[in-house]
């Protein structure tokens, strides 16, 4: 009871030091001091009582009993290594069956490689984890990048940010963020879509020369021409990924809020597939309004109207197998990159700093969505043309594997990939833009960044 002579300063903070057998009954760490601000002071009067220590100490062990709850999934009142490798797995950490039994073997005192209740609590820690949960919530929720495509697998939310409503304020920061980003990399997603279609041998368009040519052809106005309707597609399209991504995880049977990477994968192109086919129309009309000529159309009602009533409601469905299929590829690759580059890092670098910079999280998303990008472009590509057609004088309607053979024929593999280059130039400001303001919205609306 006497907690007196724990107490001592160092560099003027005030700290605990507590004996081996209260250490290890509470999992305090060793052989250290616990620093006072860890504790409860209710009354603000900056000294630590007997009864707020106590506190502490029970408050301690209820978050180790959540913890072992959240390992013994089989409800059994024991934890064995297999527990341990599912459940770092979800929260995207991956160790061997091999490295989970040497943590056991810590706490074993019985040697049935099982660990109970009364062994887990009275096993001391070198390394509280205590942050886990917030650790991948930071991951998760500060990687909403924008590169203006559409093929991302959503975020997941917990119980918790469904019922605080913290869910759709993610949701409409991640909105406006997608918003301004896109529209301050609009003139390289037009010259994209430009060398797309018109790019050839015949017609070696440049970035420059793209740029010059739009500029002559409608003045600097021209530049943006198709991102009004890719601004508005951003809310109904990450309303219905989101919307389409809990059922499926539903339909799959998860109990767990986190799913792994492969069902992850599979749940998030479902619901990219489920989203596209009921958004698609307005990635036609973004193609079409971004080729148009001056005044060809007076804005994007006339423009649906036009092809409805010139080439029927088939039109608006041009291209969608391509699309479809592109899904596969680009969400699979981006996760798995991610997902790598994520856990290369926390491996290397969790232990000092479990929280990662800005920059971490950027250059994690740039390269992953750059490489997915690179898988799934030759499809994009085709995609485009095929929305194209029409709008293209003199141009016969060919199906998705007639255009991959006439550009190998005419233009070779490099013909897959015309417009690249400012395609890859947008990603980094796009990527970057996307993060600042997704963070000050984050702000502004309340949810709390770390």
């Amino acid at each position: 009871s006497n907690i007196t002579g724990w107490c001592h300063f160092t560099q003027s903070q005030m700290s605990f030091s507590a004996p081996d057998e209260i250490r290890a009954r509470y999992w305090l760490p060793k052989p250290a001091s616990i620093p006072f601000h860890v504790f409860s002071d209710p009354n603000h009067d900056g000294q630590l009582d007997f009864e707020e220590f106590v506190h502490y100490l029970q408050d301690h062990e209820k978050d180790l009993k959540l913890v072992f709850k959240s390992l013994d999934r089989k409800i059994a009142g024991q934890v064995n290594a297999n527990d341990i490798v599912n459940s770092l797995r979800d929260l995207g950490v991956h160790i061997s069956l091999q490295q989970a039994e040497r943590v056991l073997q810590s706490m074993d005192k019985n040697g049935t490689m099982t660990v109970d209740w009364n062994e887990w609590k009275k096993s001391p820690t070198l390394q509280p984890a205590e942050n886990v949960p917030e650790i991948i919530l930071y991951w998760k929720h500060s990687t909403i990048f924008d590169v203006g495509e559409n093929m991302m697998v959503p975020d997941e939310f917990t119980s918790e940010e469904h019922m605080t409503g913290m869910l759709w304020r993610h949701l409409v920061a991640g909105g406006g963020a997608g918003a301004i980003s896109r529209t301050c990399t609009a003139p390289l997603d037009r010259l994209k879509v430009l060398m797309q279609v018109h790019g050839s041998h015949g017609n070696n368009m440049c970035i420059m020369s793209g740029l010059t040519q739009m500029i002559k052809e409608g003045g600097m106005r021209s530049l943006w021409r198709g991102n009004g309707i890719n601004v508005i597609k951003i809310a109904p399209e990450s309303a219905l990924k989101f919307m389409a991504y809990e059922q499926i995880k539903r339909l799959m049977g998860s109990s767990q809020e986190t799913l792994g990477i492969t069902e992850r994968f599979v749940a998030g192109s479902l619901a990219g597939v489920i989203a596209q086919s009921t958004i698609y129309p307005m990635e036609v009309l973004k193609t079409r309004l971004a080729l148009r000529k001056t005044s060809q159309y007076k804005g994007i009602s006339d423009c649906a109207k036009q092809i409805l009533k010139g080439e029927g409601m088939t039109a608006f469905y041009k291209g969608y197998v391509p699309n479809m299929l592109g899904i596969i590829p680009y969400a699979g690759i981006d996760l798995a990159v991610y997902e790598t580059l994520k856990n290369t890092w926390l491996q290397r670098y969790g232990r000092d700093n479990a929280y990662p910079g800005v920059f971490v999280l950027l250059a994690c998303g740039t390269v992953s969505s750059t490489c997915g990008q690179l898988a799934s472009y030759p499809l994009a590509l085709v995609r485009t043309r095929m929305q194209a057609q029409a709008a293209v004088e003199g141009a016969s309607q060919v199906s998705m594997t007639g255009l991959f053979k006439q550009i190998m024929k005419t233009e070779g593999p490099t013909g897959l990939y015309r417009g690249l280059t400012p395609n890859f130039l947008k990603v980094i400001p796009a990527v970057s833009i996307s993060y600042v303001v997704y963070e000050h919205i984050k702000t502004t609306l309340g949810v709390q960044s770390r």
